[in-house]
């Protein structure tokens, strides 16, 4: 047998005991956001510290302002082997409303779901279980061969879901400590409950909320209709002005940065058999609005995008008011894409809105801000690497897939402890994730594990 086929085996016979884990950890309470969980988020912190302790860790809960972070180290087999810093969060979302629950959110319980089994209760899937797939792997490994491939450090966070307030704080006076090879996040999900995913792209974000501003008070459009300047109608046409007819963005210089995606890697996507009228559909439309001659996956994976996300001005109540508003306000948002810069996209935005503007109104800014886009290279051996393994475990190959949100903590990785970033998880789009009757497929749970023996196995020199 190899080196790894024991430790596989040893994840099977764990199986048991790993769900016994997951169950008493997602028995926790752990609601970040609300102060009243404050005694079970640290309950849960210690938990995993004290778990990780039998593993041999050297782990321990380290204060914040808000929750504690969970931070533990293990040396690999070998001085030189790769150092790896996983992340993964312990905290959970609120269970409201429990009228909708079909059991009870903190008594995790494998259930059958249309001939599927399923591990249920909240956390189960975001993301305590995808968690322990990781410590799980570790803990097979040691079990069979006394020590890690890799050399590892563990970053638990509980405030991923409020919004994180003591991680950048964290991460910047514990920057040498926490700095590896590279960093694995466990926090997203599978193509589909057979064929795993790399999320090898996440876009970026900037966020403008912009006010235009003309009259010193709100006009009688009778009175002043045609001669004064209308907020509404110059802040309508500034953000019709944004897209050509072709759907490209138009401000000076955003595809600074901006690469086209390698055939190879868009007739990848092709196989996955998502069609427009399928991602479309699914939302009642039908006719994609982006940039002409793309696919959907290539629209909300690969491609930046300028989106207005909120307008008002003037009166909106109920009935009819005649006036010509004093201002109007819009929030938009770009998603960004491989090295667009964040401060240029903006500084190109309010340059482009500033130019448009008429001579006696003005405009004021408001920064929401702002993060680049997060790219592994597809040649990237990490990436190839971690998708030969996952494809050896799962039915089908592994896909590399493109993310259209963000995930926040890999660009503090790449940013701010200069690390990439390899996200993997397992998963799945029905589990419910911050919904009630959270579920995580028994077999994402299990072969999870494996996974991570296999990816782990893989790095090792």
């Amino acid at each position: 047998m190899t080196a790894i086929a024991p430790v596989l085996a040893r994840a099977d016979e764990n199986l048991e005991s790993s769900l016994e884990k997951m169950f008493a950890l997602c028995r926790i309470k752990s609601i970040s956001t609300d102060m009243a969980y404050k005694a079970e988020c640290r309950a849960a912190a210690q938990w995993l510290v004290d778990y990780l302790g039998t593993l041999g860790f050297d782990a321990s809960v380290r204060d914040t302002a808000g929750h504690p972070m969970v931070v533990g180290h293990h040396p690999g087999a070998t001085a030189d082997a790769p150092h790896v810093l996983f992340y993964g969060h312990y905290d959970v979302q609120p269970v409201d409303p429990m009228n909708l629950w079909d059991f009870d959110p903190f008594e995790p319980a494998i259930r059958d779901q249309n001939g599927t089994r399923v591990i249920t209760g909240r956390g189960t899937s975001d993301d305590k279980g995808q968690l322990l797939t990781f410590v799980e792997a570790c803990r097979a490994y040691k079990e069979v061969h006394g020590a890690l491939p890799v050399r590892v450090t563990v970053l638990f966070e509980g405030e991923e879901e409020s919004g994180s307030p003591s991680l950048k704080p964290f991460l910047e006076a514990n920057a040498q400590e926490l700095t590896a090879d590279f960093a694995l996040i466990c926090d997203t999900s599978m193509w589909d409950s057979e064929t795993p995913a790399i999320s090898a792209g996440l876009r970026g974000l900037v966020g403008e909320e912009i006010t235009i501003k003309a009259a010193d008070r709100d006009l009688h459009s009778g009175y002043f209709g045609g001669a004064a300047a209308n907020p509404i109608h110059i802040l309508s046409e500034i953000l019709a002005g944004l897209h050509d007819d072709t759907g490209r963005v138009t401000l000076e210089g955003f595809y600074e940065g901006v690469e086209e995606t390698p055939s190879q890697i868009k007739a990848s996507w092709e196989t996955l058999g998502m069609t427009t009228e399928k991602f479309l559909g699914a939302i009642g439309l039908s006719v994609p609005s982006g940039e002409k001659g793309r696919s959907v996956m290539e629209l909300t994976w690969a491609r930046p995008t300028a989106e207005v996300n909120g307008i008002w001005g003037g009166y909106t109540g109920e009935g009819f008011k005649t006036v010509i508003p004093a201002e109007a306000s819009a929030k938009v948002s770009f998603r960004l894409v491989g090295k667009q810069n964040p401060d240029r996209v903006r500084d190109a935005f309010r340059a482009y809105v500033q130019s448009r503007l008429p001579a006696d109104c003005r405009v004021e800014f408001h920064k929401h801000g702002g993060s680049p886009a997060i790219q592994l290279p597809y040649d990237s051996t990490l990436l190839n690497k971690a998708r030969n393994a996952l494809s050896d475990e799962w039915p089908k190959p592994a896909v590399m897939i493109g993310m259209g949100g963000s995930i926040p903590i890999a660009g503090d990785f790449q940013k701010m402890l200069g690390m990439e970033t390899l996200l993997v998880g397992f998963a799945l789009s029905d589990d419910r994730i911050h919904s009630p009757n959270e579920k995580y497929n028994l077999d994402s749970f299990h072969k999870g594990i494996r996974s991570w023996i296999r990816i782990i196995d893989a790095l090792k020199p």
